[in-house]
């Protein structure tokens, strides 16, 4: 689905390559655990991923497309990247879930429907009450419960989760995991996530591949 050739990065201040040369294959069914030390490139490549930043070398495409300026939207409809702090509007939880279909890029979809993102919730052990809460009042956990149904309910083909349990308590990082784990299931024929993580218990846990950075240099030869 989702590939990259000799995808590479730079400082834009400083020249220092963040990124070297790398490529990969991510497809279908795809679990990937991505591990390194802090500073080793791994939201680099994430966020390089998503077309978030420019590139200095190399390109992604999709489907064996080439994805061009125009076409990086709809791109991002597919590949969502998730980040480790999750930035909620003002609001209820509902009204975030609303949010992505205000977009230009969504808007020939079916909108929001509040009994898939209740089903969603349920893989995180949360009831329809959820939707009520006052984002500004939510912890950690229950933010990045809502950033991901709000990502999830959409319906992309592969995440690229930036360490999306690092700041969480156990309890709090285990239901993130249910979540996702209960995404994934909805259709593990065409879903696929490469996720960042430090907990190699973790890893053991979310990765049927293995994967890891150091300076910058991308190994994808640990494959489990």
């Amino acid at each position: 689905m989702l590939a990259a050739t000799h995808l590479q990065r730079r400082d834009a201040r400083t020249g220092v390559t963040l990124l070297h040369p790398a490529t990969l294959a991510v497809r279908a069914g795809d679990r990937i655990a991505l591990s390194g030390p802090s500073g080793a490139g791994k939201s680099v490549l994430l966020r390089a991923l998503a077309l978030l930043d420019p590139l200095d070398g190399g390109h992604v495409t999709w489907h064996g497309q080439a994805i061009g300026p125009r076409a990086v939207p709809a791109y991002r409809c597919h590949v969502a990247y998730m980040r480790q702090r999750p930035a909620l509007l003002p609001g209820t939880v509902e009204d975030n879930l609303h949010m992505p279909y205000r977009l230009h890029a969504r808007r020939h979809s079916a909108g929001f429907d509040r009994d898939a993102a209740i089903a969603l919730l349920a893989g995180a052990q949360r009831d329809a009450s959820f939707l009520d809460k006052n984002a500004i009042d939510l912890s950690g956990g229950e933010a990045q419960i809502a950033a991901l149904v709000r990502t999830l309910q959409t319906g992309p083909t592969v995440l690229l989760l930036d360490e999306p349990t690092a700041a969480l308590d156990p309890a709090s990082a285990r239901a993130v995991e249910a979540l996702l784990q209960h995404w994934f299931a909805q259709a593990p024929e065409r879903h696929a996530w490469m996720w960042v993580t430090h907990d190699p218990a973790q890893a053991e846990r979310i990765g049927s591949r293995h994967w890891r950075m150091v300076a910058g240099q991308l190994d994808t030869e640990l494959t489990r």
